[in-house]
């Protein structure tokens, strides 16, 4: 009651007022007071703007002595709004730990509840057509198999030999090769993404359904790529490894957007249509390393190629079975995927500086052509024709619709490819900081 002694004189003439004012400069000292700690005692808040300190107070009291005005925002949160706040100051605010750009807005659980029956009628299945496909890790390589050994003694020698082949390689190379490693050592977003689908997710940790140890033991063997591809760039000396490692920290934050509503259909189409994209890049990369003169990066390129084409063949697999026992749904499911675009996984790529890097590190890689769109459409025609989408039967009015969209798409998508080619101006020059801020051309 001490705070009796701070209010005015004409309290004592309102005496129904006293415990709403007296409750309201509590608030008002407790914000001062929050204020100050923020922005003196904790070095990591102190750089925030006041008004968003504010917004800190512990204190869960409520303002009902305030006009309703003062509720500037509504308390409903969207899961990741494109709408940009009327005020331009907080527009140009840099948020930490969001995206670099603008997502989408997102749908949530969009499968209906009953279908997520038909993933757990499939476990079984899964365990015998699915888990098959993973190697035991004593069978598997490991990325030391590739690389100099610290405890040899001709080590330095063997650094030496790496580094010297490295020279060898252009730069626009290395962009694209670090690029591919950046989008590997975002792993930790893809096992992410795989466990907010509905019904095959892990809903445990150490969950033993056939699909969750699938999600454990593919993150387990996808995570020697980034581990390998990392370690030789280290050792090439022809990188900025810490800007390189800033970029992976800011990837990681952000997430991915890869539109899939919780749903597995969308889930496994999508991650169908990508690992064969990795397959076809890092084919590329060992490709180039090979022509460059480099065997042993050629090798390194080559084993991460042939894990892709194997993760690819599991998922194309389940996607199979889903036609087969839900048609129509399935081809709907993959028409709205195309629909929407394939994002690349690593599309919120960001190091710092640059707004559009994920942009201009994929124009450099069409232009060596490790991944083009080119290979976007035959993707697509691949998968239209290993899901034998065309000779689907029985479908609904809906499903028949799905089905001559996805099969007419490849050869429209390549028809916007050619003119857009056409109309490609010269290429500009732009700096890395992967590279040291080299200049690489477009």
């Amino acid at each position: 009651m001490w705070l009796c002694s701070l209010l005015p004189p004409f309290t004592h003439y309102f005496p129904p007022l006293l415990p709403h004012i007296t409750l309201l400069l509590a608030s008002f000292l407790s914000t001062l007071l929050t204020q100050f700690l923020l922005r003196n005692q904790n070095p990591f808040l102190s750089h925030l703007p006041t008004r968003m300190a504010l917004r800190l107070n512990p204190l869960p009291t409520q303002s009902f002595a305030l006009p309703q005005m003062a509720s500037l925002r509504s308390p409903k949160f969207r899961m990741a709004s494109t709408l940009r706040s009327g005020s331009k100051e907080v527009e140009n605010i840099k948020k930490p730990f969001t995206p670099p750009r603008e997502v989408h807005v997102q749908v949530t659980h969009s499968m209906p509840p009953q279908k997520i029956e038909i993933f757990k009628s499939l476990e079984d299945w899964a365990e015998q057509n699915i888990l098959t496909l993973l190697k035991p890790v004593e069978k598997c390589w490991q990325p030391q198999d590739f690389l100099p050994d610290p405890s040899a003694d001709g080590f330095d020698e063997q650094v030496k030999e790496l580094r010297e082949r490295a020279k060898e390689i252009p730069d626009d190379y290395f962009v694209v090769l670090v690029g591919d490693m950046i989008t590997e050592e975002a792993l930790p977003t893809y096992q992410t993404m795989l466990n907010t689908l509905d019904g095959v997710r892990d809903e445990t940790g150490a969950s033993l359904t056939s699909w969750a140890v699938w999600t454990r033991a593919w993150t387990a063997e996808e995570n020697r790529h980034g581990d390998l591809l990392n370690k030789y760039l280290y050792l090439s000396g022809r990188v900025d490894m810490r800007q390189i490692e800033k970029t992976i920290q800011y990837l990681i934050g952000s997430g991915m957007d890869p539109r899939t509503e919780n749903s597995p259909y969308l889930g496994f189409i999508y991650t169908s249509f990508q690992e064969r994209a990795t397959f076809i890049s890092h084919g590329n990369t060992a490709r180039l390393a090979k022509e460059h003169g480099d065997i042993k990066l050629a090798q390194i390129c080559g084993m991460i190629a042939s894990d892709e084409k194997r993760h690819e063949t599991a998922y194309t697999k389940i996607v199979e079975k889903l036609f087969e026992v839900d048609p129509d749904g399935t081809v709907m499911a993959f028409a709205d995927m195309m629909r929407k675009k394939i994002a690349m996984p690593a599309h919120l790529m960001y190091d710092g500086h640059d707004d559009n890097l994920f942009d201009n590190y994929s124009a450099v890689a069409q232009r060596i052509g490790v991944y083009t769109a080119k290979d976007y459409a035959d993707i697509l025609e691949f998968l239209v024709g290993r899901w034998k989408v065309e000779n689907l039967t029985g479908l609904s009015g809906e499903g028949r619709k799905a089905q001559d969209y996805v099969c007419g798409l490849p050869p429209r998508i390549r028809r916007l490819e050619e003119r857009a080619q056409a109309r490609v101006k010269e290429s500009s020059k732009i700096r890395f900081s992967w590279i040291h801020d080299r200049e690489v051309l477009l």
